[in-house]
């Protein structure tokens, strides 16, 4: 098996996000390797590389979190389910969307470590991509178990069930 079906498994769902997951990792390496030979001309690329990726992170997880509460309604989605995919997901997406994240923290924490006190400590904001990607396929493509009816619920609206039928 070649490494490119290795990170994104052939025939799973939403192979897309699993492609930039690995894509924004492999720029995020390449600048992080270039700022730690070339700490002054790398300092703004690996500045911008580093606050790109953890906005649009950031943007994957606020996604995945409004569309989780939507699916919340009808199935039991955990936190370890939506953003790390246990249990919600083949163990190929799980593994490769794990192991962009691994590589992402790896490469963070040894470029801030070879040049401490420089713009390569940007990176160590990195890591919320791959997790807001793989919540993003955690929410879209996710397999959680259906939520249980309460018949103990005797009327909707009921403020008990803090908005549960709203």
């Amino acid at each position: 098996m070649v490494w490119a079906e290795r990170l994104v498994p052939p025939g799973v769902e939403g192979r897309d996000l699993l492609r930039w997951c690995w894509a924004g990792t492999a720029v995020f390496a390449a600048v992080a390797v270039g700022a730690a030979v070339y700490p002054g001309p790398m300092a703004f690329p690996i500045a911008v590389v580093s606050l790109g990726m953890l906005a649009a992170g950031c943007a994957a997880m606020l996604w995945a979190f409004r569309r989780a509460l939507h699916r919340s309604r009808y199935e039991l989605i955990g936190v370890g389910g939506l953003y790390f995919l246990a249990g919600c997901a083949p163990r190929s997406v799980q593994a490769s969307m794990m192991a962009a994240l691994a590589a992402e923290v790896v490469v963070a924490l040894a470029a801030a470590s070879v040049r401490p006190f420089t713009a390569s400590a940007f990176g160590i904001l990195v890591p919320v991509y791959a997790l807001g990607l793989s919540g993003a396929w955690g929410a879209r493509h996710g397999r959680f178990p259906a939520r249980p009816f309460d018949t103990n619920i005797s009327e909707l609206g009921d403020p008990s069930r803090n908005g549960d039928d709203v």
